[in-house]
């Protein structure tokens, strides 16, 4: 057996791999941004898909004798905080339902080299994305329906939903909250495994709920008036917005409108 020592020694060895890595990959950032420029890519440096790909294999990998939240955690904030030395950006977040549970995914996601903006809605995030040069927005992906705030997605240049964390979802994640995250429109990169689509129709009943089901839909929020239902429904990438309509048709809850606001990767259970 090595001596405590020599083991010691090893783990410094390791520490500084890992640092020589971790600037290595800065430096490739770096050669990234200036490809850009000479480019003249202008576009946005988030790219949900490469995320949720990356995400995906972290937490099938052997993590060892570490418990699995800490290398997603680590390669979480490896990624964010490589994405903001390309373009420094903020996450606006809505702590209506606690400020703590917000913090907590945010910091676990994003890490703290990007500034936390706390808000008072999901309307309020939404606004504040809009208005902002690139900045994130988050909010909990099971808001109660008090309002609409996804009709706040619809306009074509209107912020769009982009991922919803945690990436992989398990009983016992450190940061279980579900929330959405929304930015500006993007021109690529997206992950468009499951698509969100605000629905406006006629009515909603237990029967539409079932003519979503085989088609592996489902409702994530829904707020009603004496002139119809708005809804928030989560569907399948390869089930498109005809096949959708027609099931709520059968369903006699007749859509008047169909406007697709955001996409993410599909839900990971682990």
């Amino acid at each position: 057996m090595p001596s405590l020592a020599e083991l010691r020694d090893a783990i410094d060895r390791i520490d500084g791999e890992i640092h020589a890595a971790l600037v290595a990959r800065g430096d490739v950032v770096g050669q990234v941004i200036a490809a850009k420029e000479a480019a003249g890519d202008t576009g946005s440096a988030f790219r949900p898909d490469r995320e949720a790909a990356l995400m995906r294999s972290i937490v099938l990998k052997n993590p060892g004798r570490w418990p699995v939240d800490a290398p997603e955690n680590i390669w979480r904030v490896i990624v964010a905080t490589s994405t903001y030395t390309q373009v420094p950006f903020s996450v606006h977040a809505d702590i209506s339902g606690g400020d703590a549970p917000m913090r907590e995914s945010m910091r676990f996601h994003f890490g703290f080299t990007v500034p936390f903006v706390p808000t008072v809605s999901a309307e309020a995030v939404i606004a504040a994305v809009a208005a902002s040069n690139g900045d994130l927005g988050m909010f909990r992906a099971d808001l109660p329906g008090e309002s609409a705030w996804w009709r706040g997605l619809e306009a074509p240049e209107a912020p769009k939903v982009i991922a919803r964390l945690p990436f992989a979802e398990r009983v016992d994640h450190p940061v279980g909250l579900p929330v959405f995250v929304i930015s500006k429109p993007l021109s690529g990169g997206l992950a468009r495994e499951t698509i969100l689509a605000s629905v406006r129709a006629e009515r909603w009943s237990r029967e539409a709920a079932e003519a979503l089901s085989p088609l592996g839909a489902a409702l994530v929020c829904a707020t009603g008036d004496a002139n119809g239902a708005n809804l928030l429904i989560a569907h399948p990438a390869q089930v498109d917005a005809a096949t959708l309509t027609a099931a709520l048709v059968r369903a006699k809850c007749a859509p008047m409108r169909y406007a697709e606001v955001g996409c993410h990767a599909a839900r990971f259970a682990f």
